[in-house]
């Protein structure tokens, strides 16, 4: 709940719509400027506001018309907004709701899910942006002027306005518990509202800002309580433990397959669930299946938490794609399977760190840097497959080099991810343009 009463004030104090303009003045004039924006300013927002489809209305209702206005199709621009919108709750510091119910059913510190989700949610959105920026050179799609956005200096003067969010990610690093450290932030929330005359916070203000952010407080409660009474049922009738048994004879004990298998009951259980509670019944149904694998519990969870979240953009249940395609008006499917493409990383990372504990940044420094390699090289790699772009153009088999390149550079193998990595690298030094 004091997370939602932050969000609250993190709108009424002006963070939020800093947000947005930070993204314009940083990204807004580069090629696909519009796309960019959309990408950088649900990337800093989602992670507080916590829902897919409120982020597609809080920030696609100005960026998808931008999108458009510089060529970008009407799907493909609703397509960058839900994907990056959707994205928000796995971006730390906040990740929505789910990540504290992970916490708590986990016991462990919230700060170990943070660490743990960065460079997954990183690679997610860097991916992102590496195809809008190559679709809009492909295409030749040029940002806006600069006499419409904010300027650079403007928005670097008032870099004080993302105090509160470094004070939340500080504290919450140096062991402070998530509520004392919510508190921290909307304090500081309000403190650099009053150096905003358009902002500043009094009695009403702080008032509004506690009612905005409680009104979901019912909601989130409501699906809590519901997925547990759910659970109850679960593990009093059995279907728990015949599920599990399920997976393991469906499977014939291959990991690999049963990861399979849980990801579609957590894709199917988020098409008609809010996240939080299609999490909360794929870990009570999918957790106990990867643990008699092998799989470390918080890989496990995470797995299950990234699904439940990215059915928000997979056909044929897909709120987020469905509530961008209605702003642009494109047709809902073909802008659900465009996201799909755009957010491609997310089907693929959670198997990878369900093998490989340094995607989560929980393993050795050597583990944890090639990790990081192998992660910058498929994200690089796929970025380029699948916009089919890198310097140019790019034909089929190259294409699908980089596609394999991509997939095998997150294999858990050091040795075969460092080869993928280095292969990448060479394939796109031999891309280089026909005129050269």
């Amino acid at each position: 709940m004091i997370f939602l009463i932050f969000g609250g004030f993190l709108e009424k104090s002006g963070v939020g719509e800093y947000f947005i303009d930070f993204a314009q003045a940083m990204t807004g004039t580069a090629a696909g400027g519009p796309a960019k924006i959309a990408v950088v300013s649900s990337a800093l927002f989602g992670s507080i506001s916590g829902s897919a489809v409120a982020n597609v209305y809080g920030t696609g209702s100005f960026t998808i018309p931008l999108m458009k206005r510089i060529g970008y199709k009407p799907y493909f621009a609703a397509a960058v907004e839900a994907v990056a919108s959707t994205g928000g709750q796995i971006m730390p510091p906040v990740m929505g709701a789910g990540a504290f119910v992970m916490a708590a059913l986990l016991g462990v510190p919230f700060k170990t899910i943070m660490i743990a989700a960065v460079l997954p949610a990183l690679l997610y959105y860097g991916t992102v942006l590496l195809m809008v920026h190559l679709t809009a050179v492909r295409d030749g799609l040029e940002g806006l002027p600069e006499e419409e956005l904010p300027s650079v200096r403007s928005v670097v003067k008032r870099l004080y306005m993302m105090l509160p969010i470094v004070l939340l990610v500080y504290m919450l690093l140096a062991g402070y518990t998530p509520m004392y450290s919510a508190v921290a932030g909307i304090a500081t929330a309000w403190g650099v509202s009053l150096f905003s005359p358009g902002k500043r916070m009094g009695p009403i203000a702080i008032l509004q800002a506690v009612h905005d952010g409680s009104k979901t407080v019912p909601l989130v409660c409501t699906a809590c309580a519901s997925a547990g009474l759910v659970i109850g049922a679960i593990a009093l009738s059995g279907v728990g433990f015949k599920f599990v048994s399920a997976v393991l004879a469906l499977s014939g004990g291959v990991p690999f397959l049963a990861l399979v298998l849980v990801a579609a009951v957590s894709l199917i259980l988020g098409m008609g669930l809010p996240t939080t509670s299609a999490y909360i019944l794929g870990a009570a149904l999918g957790v106990p299946a990867l643990a008699k694998m092998g799989v470390m519990s918080l890989a496990a969870h995470l797995f299950v938490f990234y699904y439940a979240i990215i059915s928000n953009i997979t056909p044929p249940v897909a709120l987020a794609s469905y509530a961008a395609a209605s702003i642009a008006g494109s047709p809902p499917n073909r802008t659900g399977f465009a996201a799909c493409r755009l957010g491609v990383l997310a089907f693929i990372v959670p198997f990878a760190f369900c093998y490989d504990p340094g995607l989560l940044l929980q393993g050795g420094l050597w583990e944890n840097a090639v990790s990081i390699v192998s992660g910058v090289a498929s994200m690089a790699a796929l970025g380029f497959a699948i916009a089919g772009f890198s310097r140019r153009r790019l034909s089929v088999a190259e294409r699908l080099l980089f596609s394999v390149a991509g997939v095998l550079a997150l294999h858990g193998s050091a040795l075969v991810s460092l080869a993928c990595a280095a292969l990448v690298s060479g394939l796109y030094v031999f891309t280089r343009p026909h005129s050269l």
